[in-house]
């Protein structure tokens, strides 16, 4: 299941809805739409820093024309959630040790009798 995406400026915990990635040939800052995957050279942004961003002198800022929108949860998303559900709730496969002849059981825990008495 993804995990939900965090603005990566300092201090901003915001939900991500863009990805900042940088063209250093181009000298362009470009923020478009959240990237579907988190990638080690882009920066993921919230909407305020997305539409508050700005570039060096001598640098481009090529901004996505429209609203940034979280992402909706795909099929995928659901599927996984779904399974870690089931799987969450599965009772796992407990072995029961064998017990010696005069004890009790209780839960979890044993009444052992007295090695003392005969």
């Amino acid at each position: 299941m993804r995990s939900v995406r965090r603005c990566s400026r300092t201090g901003c915990g915001n939900p991500a809805v863009a990805t900042l990635t940088y063209a250093y040939a181009d000298s362009t800052a470009v923020v478009g739409p959240l990237a579907t995957y988190s990638e080690p050279h882009s920066y993921d942004l919230c909407e305020e820093h997305a539409l508050r961003l700005t570039a060096p002198r001598g640098w481009e800022v090529v901004r996505h024309q429209g609203e940034f929108r979280a992402p909706e949860p795909t099929v995928d998303d659901l599927t996984a959630l779904a399974e870690a559900v089931r799987e969450a709730g599965r009772t796992p496969a407990v072995e029961v040790p064998d017990v010696p002849a005069g004890t009790i059981r209780r839960g979890h825990l044993r009444v052992l009798p007295d090695p003392n008495e005969d």
